[in-house]
C-alpha cells in the first residue's frame, strides 16, 4: 500500500475551533484508535484532495506537532453545496490489530458479453473489508472477462488474499446485459420506417369509395 505524508497542526477540540479552522481555509480533523487518546488537528484542504478524490486507498503518515501517527483516512464530511471536505476522521493502525474500512474496487478486463454487443453496468465502487494493517490493499481488483450477457457478478463470487469482505455476499458488483428490444424499435422509428405504398393507396381508395357512396345515398 502506498503511503502519503501529511503535515497537520494541533488544535483544541470543540465546535468553536473547528469553525475557526474552516474560516482560515483549513479542515478540522481528529485521529483516534489503537488505544490512544483522540487528537484534534487541522490540515490544509489540498492535503486531503489526493486521499479523497482517488480510486485507491492510502496509508497515511500523519505528523501532528512533531508526533507521527500511522493511520488511514476513515471518514470525510463534505459541504453539500461546494463538495469540499469540512471534517475528516483518521484511524490509527496498530500492528496485529484488525481494522475495518472501505476499499475501492477496480474492474479489470473486457467481458465476453461486451464483445458480443452487450453492455456493462458497475453497481459497486467500494467494498467494506476487515484486514490486518500489513495486508491492507490500496484497491481490490475484480476480473470481469468471463462475464457473459445475462450474467451478474456478486460479492460472494469473489475473494481477496489477506482480507475478509464484510459487504453482504448477495450484493451485486457488476452485470452484463443486452439492450432492450424496445430501445432498438425506438431507434428504428427515429430513423424513419417507410409505410408500404400499396397498403396506403388501398386505404385511401377505400376511404374515397366510402365517401362517394355516402354522397349518393344523401342525393
Amino acid at each position: 500500500m502506498n503511503i502519503v505524508k501529511i503535515e497537520a497542526q494541533p488544535r483544541e477540540a470543540g465546535k468553536k475551533t473547528a469553525r475557526a479552522a474552516r474560516k482560515a481555509g483549513l479542515v478540522p480533523c481528529v485521529v483516534y484508535g489503537a488505544g490512544e487518546q483522540t487528537v484534534a488537528l487541522q490540515v490544509e484542504a489540498a492535503a486531503l484532495r489526493h486521499l479523497v478524490f482517488s480510486d485507491q486507498r492510502y496509508r497515511v503518515d500523519l505528523n501532528v506537532g512533531g508526533k507521527s501517527y500511522d493511520c488511514v483516512l476513515k471518514d470525510v464530511d463534505f459541504n453539500p453545496t461546494t463538495d469540499q471536505p469540512v471534517h475528516a476522521d483518521f484511524q490509527m493502525l496498530r500492528q496485529g490489530v484488525v481494522i475495518r474500512l472501505s476499499i475501492p474496487v477496480q474492474f479489470e478486463g473486457k467481458s465476453k458479453g461486451q464483445l458480443e454487443g452487450g453492455e456493462i453496468e458497475f453497481l459497486v465502487h467500494e467494498l467494506e473489508i476487515e484486514t490486518l494493517p500489513q495486508n491492507m490493499p490500496d484497491h481490490l481488483s475484480v476480473d470481469i472477462s468471463d462475464l457473459d450477457i445475462g450474467d451478474t457478478l456478486h460479492v460472494s463470487d469473489v475473494s481477496f488474499e489477506g482480507v475478509t469482505v464484510v459487504t453482504p455476499g448477495r450484493q451485486s458488483l457488476v452485470t452484463c446485459f443486452r439492450r432492450k428490444i424496445v430501445e432498438e424499435v425506438v431507434e428504428e422509428l427515429e430513423e424513419g420506417a417507410e409505410v408500404p405504398v400499396g397498403e396506403e393507396g388501398e386505404a385511401a381508395e377505400g376511404a374515397a369509395t366510402a365517401d362517394e357512396d355516402s354522397e349518393a345515398s344523401a342525393d
